[in-house]
Order: C-alpha cells, then structure tokens, then sequence
C-alpha cells in the first residue's frame, strides 16, 4: 500500500530514538518495532480555517444575543480544538461559559483541557459542573473518570468509568479505560476485570484485539498486522493508528519498556488527530513516562 511505509526498527540501550539501526533480521532485540506502520499526518482541513473565518465575523457583529454568541464561541473552540490550537479553544470555552454559565458541553470541553495542563482540580471542578447542569452527559463520567486516573485517585476513576463502560458494554475502548484505572488500584484485580469485560466486546471491533494484546491472548505483531483490516482511506488509517499507538505504548509501560512506550506516544502525536482522546493524553503519558512525580496533585 503506497500511503504508508513498512519499516522494522528497533531502540538500542533502551535510548529513546538515539542511536538506533536499521536491520533487517534483528536478534530478538528487547525493544523491538517491528513492522511498524507509519500514516501520513493528517493535514488540516480547510474547510475548518473557513469556518472559523466565518465564525469570527459573525461574533464580531453587535446584534447577536448572549445565548447565541455562547453557541458561537463553543463552536468556534471546538474547531480550534480540531486544527490543534488549544489555547484558542479553550479562551472560547471560557468566553462562552461567561456568556452561558449553563452550557454543560463548554465545561466538558475546558476540563479536557484543564487534564492535559494537569490542573486536576479545575478539570475535577469542571466535569462536576457539567454532571451538576446535565447528570445525563455520559461522556463527563469518562473524562472525569480519565482526570481522576491521571490525577493518582483511580479508586474514584474506577466509579466514573465502570458507569460510562456500562452505556456500552460492546465498546473495547471503554474496557480499556476501565481496565487502566482498575488495574492502578489493584493489578491482579484489574486483569480479571479485563477478562471478564472482554467476554461482552463486539468481536468485530478491530480495537478488540488491543484487548486481547493486554490480556496475553495475541503478540504486538498479530495486533500490528491487523491494523490494515477493513481501512479504505488514508483517513482511516491515520485515526486508527492515531488510536493504536497509544494503547501500544500503554501496552509497553505496563511491560516496563520505557523507550518503545515514549516511541508509541510520539507517534501518536505525529498523527494530528488532535481531537483524539489517545492524541490529548498521549503527551500526559510521556509526562508519567520521564517524570512521574510531576504528574500528581
């Protein structure tokens, strides 16, 4: 397939992309990646600039009332969080919040952020209010389930997660976020959760098998060599490998290999999937990754 390249490569002395080689037939080398599917970045959309071009002359009109100019800024933060301009969607999360203290969905919106920056608390705070306006906004269990396990309280995560993985049952993403929370308060606990949720994923789901990676039931390199099933566009290929290079290097964490899991996070972030939660948190992780102690509250 000509939009990605096959390449085998391997981490020498554990040393995160320094001095490595290329080899064809590597001696079983500790920090293998073979295989390794490389996406093309996923380029900005234009269609997304022109919009919040469009926006902006819309919100610079007097004659638009509060309630809608809040719809406004909440639209144009989700397209900036879209391109990869944060600081921008997150001013426009705040400016809405001004205009509608009510809006549920702006403060879902600005405690993802307040995650990445490790503001805990505020992220903590934002996601209550969110549950407080609309305690029916299923995807605040996740993100305050995902504040709390990056935030060193994983007992509570576990709540929050267990209630959102309980939407659907079916989801092998949720499983995952259940299980890495789970397995924070309790390894061995955590690994039978996973293998009791795994009975109830749709098997079709290609992100099951990342599943079946965690619980020992298929390689890294069965999981890679799956990754281009049922993939009809270069799009695809970008999401899903946006996605399973997080999980990989969640995978490889979990096995101590600290250089192939700092590998797997920066691709994850060489994607450009910004709106990704793997693409949000893949930086948190290289946080934990090279300073463990800066990442609790």
């Amino acid at each position: 397939m000509r939009h990605f390249i096959s390449l085998t490569l391997f981490l020498c002395s554990s040393v995160i992309l320094s001095g490595c080689a290329q080899t064809a037939s590597p001696a079983k080398p500790k920090a293998e990646m073979g295989n390794l599917l490389l996406a093309e970045p996923a380029p900005i959309n234009p269609r997304s600039q022109m919009a919040i071009a469009r926006y902006n002359q819309i919100l610079a009109s007097e004659t638009i009332n509060d309630e809608d100019k809040a719809e406004l800024f909440y639209q144009r933060g989700m397209l900036y969080d879209s391109v990869g301009l944060g600081g921008l969607a997150q001013f426009d999360y705040s400016q809405a919040l001004v205009l509608k203290p009510d809006m549920a969905e702006a403060y879902n919106s600005i405690g993802i952020h307040y995650i990445q920056q490790m503001d805990f608390i505020q992220a903590y705070e934002a996601f209550d209010s969110t549950l407080d306006i609309n305690p029916n906004y299923d995807f605040a269990f996740l993100n305050r389930g995902i504040a709390l396990y990056y935030g060193g309280r994983s007992d509570l995560a576990v709540k929050d997660l267990n209630r959102f993985l309980a939407i659907d049952e079916s989801d092998p993403f949720r499983a995952l976020w259940t299980y890495f929370a789970a397995a924070e308060v309790d390894t061995e606990q955590g690994r039978i959760k996973l293998t009791s949720m795994r009975e109830k994923l749709d098997a079709s789901h290609w992100a099951t098998k990342l599943v079946d990676l965690f619980l020992g039931d298929l390689s890294e390199q069965q999981v890679l060599a799956a990754l281009v099933e049922g993939i009809s566009s270069q799009k695809e290929l970008t999401d899903r490998l946006c996605e399973a290079y997080f999980y990989l290097g969640k995978f490889h964490t979990q096995q101590g290999n600290r250089g192939i899991a700092a590998n797997y996070f920066k691709l994850a972030l060489s994607t450009n999937v910004f709106d990704y939660v793997e693409h949000r948190y893949a930086r948190l992780e290289l946080v934990r990754l090279h300073n463990p102690d800066d990442i609790a509250e």
